[in-house]
Order: structure tokens, then C-alpha cells, then sequence
């Protein structure tokens, strides 16, 4: 299977029903669809500002992290993270995403007017670890602290 197609079955898998899943993507005007986190993932969500930078040290550190969302103009960045992730987050300013939530997501490979990937899922179920997300995340934020006082 190409990594889209992987990416398109791992994603629907968590669906309540995989392939209205799939009818919704390819018939949806945006190409989204609203899947349930907490199952195969969890969301964090991180503000636009910290998101970018975040992902940024993210990537110096990893080959490949895990999925990343992005929203309108940037405004909320999530990096898919384990389930049960939301349920213990303890951080201040960042939105979680766990076992009784939806998000929108984008069908993997395709251009939409809103929600887009950033990373997008490979379909081998590869999540960020939270340990190294919260380090990142420490990072961005001295950075961009450090830019804001230069």
C-alpha cells in the first residue's frame, strides 16, 4: 500500500464506522472528517505562536515525529500524541484532545481550504512521544523568550 492509502486505513480505523469514514473524506467539500481521539491517539494542542518552533526542535531531534495538524492560518498547531496523553497533561495554554473528544481531520495527501498536515500520518501508527514534546516545547518557548528580550 502507498502511504496514503496506509495513512487513510490507520486513521479510519478509529472511527465508529471506517468506511463512512472514507465515503465523508472523498465526498466532504473540504476533505475532512470528524474522528474520535483517544482510541489509536490523543491530541495536544498548542498555540499557533509555539507550535511552529515547537516542531521546529521536534524535527532537529527526530527523523520523523509523529502527525502534526495545523488550523486556519496557523492559529492551533496538534501533534498527535498516545492515548491516555490528555488525560494526564498537565501544562498550562495547552489544549488537549482525549477519549471523548472529535477533531477534524484532513484525508492524508489531499489539500484543504482549512485544517492541513504539517507531518502527515505514514500509517505506521508513529505518535510523538509527550516526554520529548514537553522538552520541545521548553525549547520554543526559551527561544522565542530569548527573541522577544533581544
Amino acid at each position: 500500500m502507498t502511504g496514503a492509502k496506509t495513512a487513510v486505513e490507520w486513521l479510519a480505523s478509529v472511527a465508529p464506522d471506517p468506511e463512512a469514514c472514507r465515503w465523508e473524506w472523498e465526498r466532504h467539500p473540504q476533505g475532512v472528517a470528524l474522528l474520535p481521539a483517544g482510541r489509536a491517539w490523543d491530541v495536544l494542542i498548542l498555540p499557533g505562536r509555539l507550535g511552529r518552533p515547537t516542531l521546529d526542535v521536534l524535527t532537529r531531534v527526530l527523523d520523523q515525529p509523529g502527525p502534526v495538524l495545523v488550523d486556519f492560518g496557523d492559529a492551533r498547531t496538534g501533534f498527535l500524541v498516545p492515548p491516555g496523553t490528555a488525560a494526564r497533561w498537565l501544562g498550562t495554554g495547552i489544549r488537549t484532545a482525549g477519549a471523548g473528544t472529535w477533531i477534524v481531520v484532513p484525508y492524508p495527501g489531499r489539500t484543504t481550504g482549512g485544517v492541513r498536515w504539517l507531518v502527515p500520518p505514514d500509517g505506521s501508527g508513529t505518535l510523538t512521544d509527550p516526554a520529548l514534546l514537553e522538552l520541545a516545547m521548553h525549547e520554543a518557548a526559551a527561544g522565542l523568550a530569548a527573541g522577544e528580550a533581544g
